[in-house]
């Protein structure tokens, strides 16, 4: 798997009110712009998510996928990794929050590898914009 790209962001809320938005899959067409569709596939046995299929419309980019994902037991992170994709060959990422004080510091963590051949420089442009995104649209949903 290539680097991965990583940012962070603080948020006003407490790090269990933030994975609570981060682990509820079928709200994400409410608030994450290019997420169309979020199913939870299999749960774990602590009701979890453990598998989600997602649809993505992001313009040029489009693709149905499957992430997989493990939890961490205090609740702090999450990370996934693909099983099934179209245009994606592999992705692997993860939130880490970090409570500071009333807020929480979010990083985000993201290696996505395409099907079709890109420049480095462009995967990891195009990484950073999804993370950016990402981190301003779950801000917007904790706070708002």
């Amino acid at each position: 798997m290539a680097d991965s790209t990583t940012q962070s962001i603080t948020i006003d809320a407490a790090p269990e009110r933030i994975m609570g938005v981060i682990a509820d899959f079928p709200a994400y067409p409410e608030w994450a712009g290019a997420v169309k569709a979020a199913e939870v596939v299999t749960e774990g046995p602590d009701g979890r998510a453990s598998d989600v299929s997602f649809k993505l419309d992001a313009g040029v980019f489009k693709d149905a996928y499957t992430l997989a994902y493990d939890w961490a037991p205090d609740d702090l992170s999450v990370s996934w990794r693909l099983t099934k994709g179209q245009i994606q060959k592999a992705q692997h990422g993860s939130y880490v929050l970090a409570p500071t004080g009333t807020a929480t510091t979010v990083t985000y963590s993201l290696s996505v590898e395409l099907n079709i051949p890109m420049i480095g420089m462009l995967r990891r442009k195009a990484e950073k914009i999804i993370i950016d995104t990402a981190l301003r649209e779950l801000k917007r949903r904790v706070e708002g």
